[in-house]
């Protein structure tokens, strides 16, 4: 890959594509309890979260996005009904990313597992983390600090007004460009499941 890209890749190797503009982007790290409990529902935690619960997050624009192989694979659920749309591959279950349920605000949180196991890597691409947020929900005492959440906020604010003004929001590979509708159907956790997820957070936190 050149400077102005990164790949994108599921672990199976199924679902393949790049990032451009990797330096356009805002790196944090989330450690709220939503992020864990989708880490737990795709059975994946030990390789997603850090020892605090923490999830490695490459915050970008859709229009960024090219999927050059697999993107038949890719699935999304919410937590809730109100909730993110979490997208993952069926294949091999690697997180991707997290979205609104509207591609009117342009914007996707990538997580560090669909982008190359080699953290060196990502940090070169996208600039080492500047945002620790959410850090209530953070396993262990003392809790981190929080950190670049001012920062963040306006990162995404100018990011969604632009692309909503210049018509980026348009161009994603994630909605459908004639409905606006996901192009996976989300799938929204039923009170049953959405209980065990969160369980398997609290329990991995004792």
């Amino acid at each position: 890959m050149n400077a102005s890209t990164h790949p994108i890749r599921c672990q199976c190797g199924a679902v393949q594509g790049t990032v451009a503009n990797p330096r356009s982007s805002n790196h944090a790290v989330c450690y709220c309890r939503d992020c864990q409990a989708f880490a737990h529902y795709l059975g994946k935690a030990n390789e997603i979260l850090d020892a605090r619960g923490g999830t490695d997050i490459v915050q970008t624009q859709p229009k960024n996005l090219t999927f050059a192989q697999g993107s038949g694979q890719l699935a999304c659920i919410r937590l809730t009904p109100k909730g993110l749309l979490r997208w993952y591959t069926r294949c091999c279950r690697t997180p991707i990313g997290n979205t609104l349920a509207t591609p009117t605000l342009s914007f996707i949180g990538l997580l560090h597992s669909c982008l190359g196991e080699d953290a060196v890597s990502v940090e070169k691409s996208f600039g080492g983390v500047t945002a620790w947020v959410h850090t209530d929900g953070a396993r262990g005492q003392p809790k981190p600090a929080t950190g670049g959440l001012g920062r963040s906020v306006w990162w995404f604010l100018r990011t969604a007004i632009r692309a909503r003004v210049n018509g980026d929001y348009r161009q994603t590979p994630l909605f459908r460009p004639d409905t606006g509708a996901p192009v996976a159907v989300p799938h929204v956790l039923t009170p049953e499941e959405h209980a065990t997820v969160m369980e398997a957070v609290r329990a991995a936190s004792l």
